[in-house]
């Protein structure tokens, strides 16, 4: 949109990330913000945050990678898009069960679409996730040609839980569907 810091875009009275971290709190044991740059921009939301240690520019992998360097002691890293504040309450439960099989990670999807940043992944891949990493891969679709994948379909029928603010018309339509709803 244009400007930096989406998440820190205010949305039916609280900041994006706010809406976000408010869903994903119930569904995980802790809960660290990935970004970048001054960390004292995040302050009021009362998150820890972890940087990539890397220089800009590196992906989303960089984000998971430093994920799982502070993982150690937990089962699993889920991981949630930072504008997009609708995703299901049950989405870690959901992704869990994905991976009773025999798929090395799990992925949301809804209408049809993969939402990758939406995944969990076994703090057991630390390993293959720096490995793969410092082989080049840097987005989440690259590690399908390494890593076998669960996806995992969200219904959307009025409203698609992974709609994300991409442009001011979004930010209009979560104001519209978030008004009057009680940030947790």
């Amino acid at each position: 949109m244009g400007r930096p810091d989406k998440g820190l875009m205010m949305v039916a009275g609280h900041p994006l990330l706010a809406w976000v971290a408010a869903r994903a709190k119930p569904q995980v044991d802790h809960l660290i913000l990935n970004a970048n740059g001054d960390p004292g921009r995040f302050e009021a939301l009362g998150l820890p945050v972890l940087g990539d240690g890397l220089p800009a520019g590196e992906g989303p992998l960089a984000g998971l990678r430093a994920a799982f360097a502070v993982a150690q002691g937990f089962s699993h890293v889920a991981t949630f898009a930072g504008d997009t504040p609708l995703f299901p309450l049950d989405l870690v439960n959901r992704l869990g069960a994905a991976l009773e099989g025999d798929a090395d990670y799990a992925i949301a999807a809804s209408r049809g679409r993969e939402h990758r940043t939406f995944g969990l992944w076994p703090a057991g891949m630390a390993d293959r996730i720096a490995d793969l990493f410092e082989q080049g891969v840097r987005a989440p679709r690259d590690l399908e040609r390494h890593l076998r994948k669960a996806v995992v379909s969200f219904p959307a029928d009025a409203i698609d839980p992974f709609f994300n603010a991409n442009t001011p018309e979004d930010l209009a339509a979560l104001e519209a569907l978030l008004r009057g709803a009680a940030l947790r």
